[in-house]
């Protein structure tokens, strides 16, 4: 038998959350090797080949965090394999594949079906297709309408239009994938003052970050407002809780930054000023990465809510890592209707299943647990750093957002290791890795006596 039939075999005995998983483990083995081209870095820069491998897993994940300046390291040419690779990390690999497969004409078979199911979180396997096209187009339509836009605006910034629209292209991919990649060197902070650019670097990180059946259903009730019927438009429950959530976390977190930072960093700042930094910061911390100034300048509960408001991530089905907005919500509807004594969550006139409330307190826990034990373990293996950047690196690992205070270059192999965990594990989420670990489910012919045991 063939070695290629052989492995063929081999994968189709594999459960699509296994598969899953490798695909994503060899988009990050490709992104090394397309790192590892001379012609992809600046010449006489020399990186050396663990720092390749954490920069080819920091961007295949669309995270950002970076053990040395991008600006100062890749050339134009490197810059382009990022934005490609940016696209494999933010749209998926199953998307991405789709489109391959169509172009070559090839049909999309059950197991394909399958697989696209899975890196989605989808439940039905009807109409997968049709969304695989629909999130290639919109996520690439944005990216470009966002380029040309950001574009224009840097040619006050920047001698030629040449390098304008090459940054606008970079901020606008970097933006919509929420990977917080630069090539200024400096972020977003060059253009601090800038309220146009930042509203719109805003708007692309919520396009990449609420959820791609989010914007698929705003885009249909568009089309039915359109023809004059959009009261025939039904939103489903899950783009209503993800809008919600993800306002609520926005709106939120403004607020309590504005707060945190009224007697310190934002002293002596005018009201628009404060309020810019704020939301754009806040913004950013739900998987974007980007930042409008040093975030050490930051109180150290600022950079504590900073760091929950990245573990809680972006909405399902996004570009976004963490637990996801949607877990937090149901977390949180968990907990007050249980105080109130009831045993189900109703919500917009809707029951939630009890498997998925289930699962969100599961995911939380998992992730609570795999972030303290990585606190733990890098702050035992680098006592001189600061806990609070210990905390706000791991939860900005986890949530595949990429801010960081500085240390990441300071880390040692060890907790660079775990952090390149976290980012896979964020990228893929812990829904494929709770399949990937699962065996095979039977349902049990027996039951035991029940006994209660106390709680509290």
């Amino acid at each position: 038998m063939r070695t290629s039939t052989k492995l063929k075999l081999w994968i189709e005995k594999r459960s699509p959350a296994q598969v899953i998983a490798g695909y994503y483990f060899l988009a990050m083995a490709i992104s090394v090797l397309l790192f590892s081209i001379p012609a992809v870095r600046k010449p006489g820069v020399h990186v050396s080949f663990f720092d390749t491998v954490f920069t080819a897993v920091s961007v295949a994940s669309d995270t950002g965090l970076a053990v040395f300046n991008v600006a100062d390291t890749y050339s134009v040419w490197g810059y382009v394999v990022i934005m490609i690779v940016l696209q494999f990390g933010g749209i998926g690999i199953m998307a991405m594949s789709t489109f391959f497969w169509l172009l070559l004409g090839r049909r999309i078979g059950l197991r394909q079906r399958r697989l696209i199911m899975m890196d989605n979180n989808q439940f039905e396997l009807s109409g997968l297709v049709h969304l695989m096209r629909e999130i290639l187009v919109i996520t690439l339509l944005t990216q470009l309408i966002g380029g040309v836009v950001l574009g224009i605006r840097f040619l006050s910034y920047y001698e030629t239009w040449q390098d304008a629209l090459l940054q606008g292209l970079f901020a606008s991919v970097s933006a919509t994938t929420n990977a917080g990649m630069d090539i200024t060197g400096q972020s977003l902070t060059p253009y601090a003052n800038d309220y146009f650019v930042q509203l719109v670097t805003i708007v692309l990180i919520i396009f990449g970050a609420i959820g791609f059946p989010v914007l698929i259903e705003a885009k249909a009730y568009l089309t039915h407002l359109r023809k004059g019927d959009a009261r025939a438009f039904r939103f489903s429950l899950f783009t209503k809780i993800t809008t919600v959530t993800y306002a609520f976390l926005l709106v939120l977190g403004t607020i309590l930054m504005l707060l945190f930072e009224n007697e310190r960093c934002f002293k002596d700042m005018s009201w628009h000023e404060s309020f810019f930094y704020a939301l754009f910061q806040t913004a950013t911390t739900r998987s974007a990465g980007l930042t409008t100034l040093d975030i050490n300048q930051l109180s150290v509960p600022t950079l504590l809510l900073m760091s929950i408001f990245m573990f809680i991530g972006g909405s399902p089905n996004s570009v976004g890592g963490g637990i996801r907005t949607t877990t937090f919500a149901l977390n949180m509807l968990f907990i007050y209707q249980y105080a109130r004594g009831y045993q189900s969550i109703k919500l917009f006139r809707r029951e939630i299943h009890q498997e998925d409330i289930l699962k969100a307190l599961a995911i939380t826990l998992l992730a609570t647990v795999m972030c303290v034990v990585s606190v733990i373990a890098i702050s035992l293996a680098n006592q001189h750093l600061p806990l609070i950047g210990i905390i706000l690196e791991v939860c900005s690992a986890f949530g595949t957002v990429g801010l960081s205070t500085g240390i990441t270059p300071e880390l040692g192999t060890f907790s660079q290791t775990i952090l390149m965990v976290l980012m896979f594990l964020g990228r893929i989420g812990l829904t494929t890795c709770f399949f990937f670990l699962r065996g095979k489910q039977e349902d049990a012919k027996y039951h035991y006596p029940v006994e209660r045991i106390m709680t509290g």
